[in-house]
């Protein structure tokens, strides 16, 4: 076996750290078109980001009766409290779904942006069945803050407030001030009207902030109470000035804030639940600086010793939770809702403290049945979207090795084949779309097995997607879909 050859790339590195998971940079991805690459195993069928043609009316099978709908009981002792994150919406009117968006969907980083409208307006409909106290959106609502998305978004959420459910928003990196925020159009992209901090308090002002219990003059946290019993935290952790950044942190006036928050909340008897956007926990080993909040450790110790159980993240587009060095506060991550399989996060928590938690997937399908759609990839979502999102991941690990040198440079060098480039990528999107959906534990036992993971080892390049590999199969030790703390 031939020894092992390390690719040191640090350029590579950093912008491949954007492709590998939820919270890392995607500017790069998507600022350039990039062309499809002809692949033998895996094609790259941009075309099939496209929805299809209705058919002619004679082709329309009949729909089948109304599907019975039971509403949920409301929970007593407790709050129901439904959390989706991530949804990155785009407005309708900022694409013509031409070459540029297809190609921002192909080789983006899983979500799939060709069908948020659809994925949101089911996702919006379908909860109202849970009966819930609470809609949490924990931040990431627009695909790069486009000021449009958000206003079209908030129009959406004011049909969830009209059907009975309390909805509150907390900012997310991409939502604020953000420079990617765009138009696509045809071949091309245009810079698109970005979102302001007091545009997004203005747009989302019936969604948390007008019925704020206290708000931080510092940053767009707030707290919002949910009843007698419980309070909602809602922590701002994104940096928007004087210039958007990826990372999270809470400033110091802030924790100042956040002091009084907590001896209030003591003082009148709450349980408090904390929500951000960025990670309380490492919950990713190998993008820490990206995902996990600067310093996190003060926050952690603020809230571990009020005794504070539980902390609701999104960010990473995993699916994950964690507790801290295995005795301390839990973490909750969700992951993005546009991002199959899909999905939201059920939390039903009791005024004794415990909780349980678990994830719905989206029903498409039935929604589609229910608006009689004709689109064959929403009738068929369950079917059309796995082989998508691999296609995706596909693409993100082929792109990231298609220009491995052909030329020692230096004394060290990566000379890939095709076959090899073709079986690694499929190595790497078959585990990694496990992953995302909180499930790598079903396919890590065999992928270790295959010949394209052998390789993975051999080369160690690109090396910041082997490191993330290593760490998928570390990491694939349970479900990470469903938690119960008594």
């Amino acid at each position: 076996m031939r020894s092992k050859k390390w690719m040191i790339g640090i350029a590579m590195a950093a912008g491949i750290s954007a492709a590998a998971a939820g919270c890392g940079r995607e500017v790069a991805v998507e600022e350039s078109a990039r062309p499809s690459v002809s692949r033998t195993e895996e094609p790259s069928s941009e075309e099939q980001t496209q929805k299809p043609t209705s058919p002619q009316p004679s082709e329309i099978e009949p729909f089948p009766g109304a599907e019975k709908e039971t509403k949920a009981e409301p929970l007593k002792g407790g709050k129901r409290i439904v959390v989706m994150t991530d949804i990155h919406y785009l407005a309708q009117s900022l694409t013509d779904q031409g070459d540029m968006f297809r190609s921002m969907v192909e080789h983006g980083d899983g979500k799939l942006t060709n069908y948020v409208w659809e994925i949101t307006d089911a996702a919006f409909e379908e909860i109202q069945l849970l009966n819930p106290d609470v809609l949490i959106i924990s931040g990431d609502l627009t695909l790069q803050g486009e000021k449009k998305s958000h206003e079209e978004l908030a129009e959406k959420l004011e049909q969830v407030e009209n059907a009975g459910i309390t909805v509150v928003v907390i900012p997310g990196n991409h939502d604020i001030n953000n420079p990617s925020a765009a138009v696509y159009s045809g071949s091309d992209r245009f810079p698109a009207e970005p979102t302001t901090p007091n545009d997004f308090v203005r747009i989302y002002d019936e969604y948390g902030y007008a019925e704020a219990n206290s708000r931080d003059p510092n940053s767009l946290s707030y707290t919002y109470d949910l009843g007698p019993a419980m309070r909602l935290l809602m922590l701002d952790t994104c940096q928007y000035e004087p210039r958007n950044r990826v990372g999270g942190m809470i400033k110091t006036e802030t924790y100042e804030w956040i002091d009084r928050q907590l001896e209030d909340a003591r003082d009148d008897g709450v349980i408090l639940l904390p929500v951000a956007h960025h990670n309380l926990l490492e919950e990713s080993k190998v993008y820490v600086d990206d995902c996990t909040i600067e310093h996190s450790e003060e926050l952690i110790q603020k809230l571990e010793g009020e005794n504070i159980p539980l902390f609701l993240s999104g960010h990473l587009h995993v699916q994950h939770y964690m507790q801290n060095n295995d005795i301390g506060i839990y973490e909750i991550v969700t992951s993005s809702m546009s991002t199959p399989p899909c999905q939201y996060g059920v939390l039903e928590y009791m005024e004794d403290e415990s909780f349980s938690y678990h994830t719905n997937q989206v029903n498409i399908e039935k929604w589609a049945r229910k608006h009689r759609s004709t689109d064959e990839n929403l009738l068929n979502f369950n079917t059309y979207s796995p082989p998508t999102l691999n296609r995706i991941f596909y693409n993100q690990a082929y792109d990231a090795m298609k220009d491995s040198a052909e030329e020692e440079t230096g004394s060290v060098y990566v000379k890939l084949t095709e076959p090899e480039k073709q079986q690694m990528s499929k190595v790497y999107a078959d585990i990694n779309a496990a992953c995302y959906a909180g499930k790598a534990y079903e396919v890590a036992g065999r992928t270790v097995k295959e010949p394209g993971y052998k390789m993975w080892q051999e080369y160690c390049y690109p090396s910041i997607l082997y490191e993330y590999l290593e760490y998928i199969v570390e990491d694939a030790v349970k479900d990470y879909n469903s938690l119960a703390v008594e």
